[in-house]
């Protein structure tokens, strides 16, 4: 039993790493809009309205689409003082705590955006500046996806946390202790 949810907790987080490494991406091409937007408006005096708004487009999915990559490889703020000192089978049901709560609220998040992005994409909703980028609806379809990523780490941490408790190994009670992918 607890091979098996360590294989589908692996599963998960390799479609997550996927995701996140090729996400992460979006950060170089962030890099060079956001200096080429800078050239424009102090070397030549002039910009674009599109330019400027492709940074929020590149800025979503690097925000996004890599918080499940980032807890997965533990970037996230953690706070020990008073958990590093608690049993472990008291850590264990924190962490399980934890994660069943984060996966109730990306799916809550999924379930909220999905109108939200439909209502955009029926109207074929667009920049309202004149010169901006059409197909905002894209933009907006981010929201459910980085928490449908976030929501399939989290079933991984779920997956994890629960070994202890089955008789599995003590190591598997952090959301990132053990990466399938590095």
């Amino acid at each position: 039993m607890v091979e098996t949810l360590e294989k589908w907790a692996r599963g998960l987080d390799l479609i997550v790493e996927a995701v996140g490494r090729a996400a992460a991406w979006t950060g170089f091409a962030l890099v060079v809009v956001m200096a080429a937007n800078v050239l424009l408006r102090y070397l030549f005096n002039t910009g674009s309205v599109a330019m400027q708004e492709l940074e929020w487009h590149l800025m979503s999915p690097l925000t996004l689409l890599c918080i499940a990559y980032t807890i997965k490889h533990e970037g996230h703020v953690q706070v020990d003082i008073v958990f590093s000192r608690l049993p472990p089978v008291v850590q264990h049901a924190v962490n399980l705590f934890s994660a069943v709560a984060i996966l109730i609220i990306s799916l809550i998040i999924i379930k909220i955006s999905i109108p939200y992005v439909m209502q955009s994409w029926r109207i074929g909703e667009g920049s309202p500046d004149p010169g901006g980028l059409p197909y905002r609806f894209i933009l907006k379809a981010l929201i459910p996806a980085g928490f449908v990523l976030l929501a399939l780490q989290s079933l991984a941490w779920v997956l994890r946390t629960l070994q202890p408790f089955l008789g599995g190994s003590d190591r598997a009670g952090s959301p990132v202790s053990i990466n399938a992918v590095e």
